[in-house]
């Protein structure tokens, strides 16, 4: 593959998923980070005194952040014209707001690659998982003429818990996936919370959290759908019902999944399935891809958070404990990283995919 070298900013720095931004960001073969952009309380302030004890990510802030000073994200949008190729955005906002600000980036020519949910419903924002629907990524050209744009756009990434189970039942389709049920135990830090900031959640589990069961089962099907003129359609089934827990774990999204086959496969089909599984990231070897997506642990306690969401540099998805089911025909567990895999990560992938493809061309 051509050396490829692009400019790229951090619009939502301070937050979370920003914070996962920035360490990814660090000696990343192709995207050097060039300004780092927040609300208007951290503009103005260098990067480390913005974050202060709000650091949440185990390293220490990597040094070429520390002394950027802060920009406002939506008062100088303007200044990265011409700086930057394209930006990554994980703003806390309101939906609305989200949606302006994302295309008024895309709109100043410069892409925009969110992992924001604002627009995820938009019909021609492509919402990719790299390895599962990067085909949707051709309604691009599309987008740009509704937003009268020649380079800007914006593709998002879909919900983090989705990649605990989503990439594990693509495979599967061909066997005709009927119903689905899911579960997923989720971690704080999806919440953008430490134990220190969520103390409520210690010894105790939530169950409830706000969207998401909707999210997890309609955004599948958009993943799922087809491109038919201007829009992404999605698909009409299969049918997902879905329960989300918030749990007292750091990192990681596990998922208790229930499948039914209008063609039930063999056990070793499925094994066999999910062990050859790989997308256009691992055909082109792009820098964050794990080599092998998919893993199945065959012991009984696995897949755990604490043990395996680093998998791959917590790229990869990994699965458990597939058995027979007497309601639905199989059951299994699934785990993903949600601030790897299933957030910044996941739209570090996306860019390299998009960049590989020459979209930011």
């Amino acid at each position: 593959m051509k050396q490829l070298h692009y400019n790229v900013a951090v619009v939502g720095a301070t937050g979370m998923v920003g914070q996962r931004f920035v360490t990814l960001l660090e000696g990343h073969p192709w995207f050097t980070p060039v300004a780092l952009l927040a609300s208007a309380r951290s503009a103005g302030k260098t990067y480390e005194e913005a974050v202060g004890h709000k650091w949440a990510m185990t390293r220490p802030i990597p040094e070429y952040a520390k002394k950027m000073v802060v920009l406002d994200a939506t008062a100088d949008a303007e200044s990265l014209v011409g700086k930057v190729d394209f930006v990554f955005c994980a703003v806390d906002m309101k939906k609305e707001e989200i949606r302006a600000l994302e295309e008024k980036y895309a709109k100043l020519e410069i892409p925009v690659v969110s992992n924001n949910s604002a627009h995820r419903f938009t019909p021609d924002v492509p919402m990719i998982i790299p390895e599962v629907n990067p085909e949707h990524l051709e309604i691009i050209p599309a987008q740009r003429k509704r937003l009268q744009t020649k380079r800007g756009f914006i593709a998002v990434k879909s919900n983090c818990s989705l990649q605990s189970y989503v990439p594990l039942l693509h495979p599967l389709k061909k066997f005709g996936i009927e119903a689905c049920a899911v579960c997923t135990y989720q971690a704080i830090s999806g919440a953008g919370k430490t134990f220190e900031t969520m103390p409520e959640i210690v010894d105790n589990v939530i169950p409830y959290i706000g969207g998401e069961e909707e999210k997890s089962e309609k955004e599948p099907l958009k993943i799922w759908g087809n491109i038919e003129g201007d829009k992404i359609v999605p698909a009409e089934g299969p049918v997902i019902t879905a329960q989300c827990l918030r749990v007292p774990v750091s990192d990681g999204h596990t998922a208790a999944v229930f499948v039914k086959f209008q063609n039930k496969p063999a056990k070793e089909e499925i094994l066999a399935e999910w062990a050859a599984f790989k997308g256009e990231p691992q055909e082109l070897e792009l820098p964050s891809a794990p080599k092998q997506f998919l893993h199945y642990f065959e012991e009984d306690n696995r897949p755990q958070p604490k043990l395996d969401r680093m998998l791959e540099n917590g790229m990869a998805v990994s699965a458990g404990r597939l058995r027979d089911d007497a309601l639905f025909d199989y059951r299994f567990v699934g785990l993903s990283h949600n601030t790897l895999r299933g957030a910044a990560g996941g739209a570090v992938l996306l860019a390299e995919l998009l960049a590989a493809k020459g979209y930011f061309d």
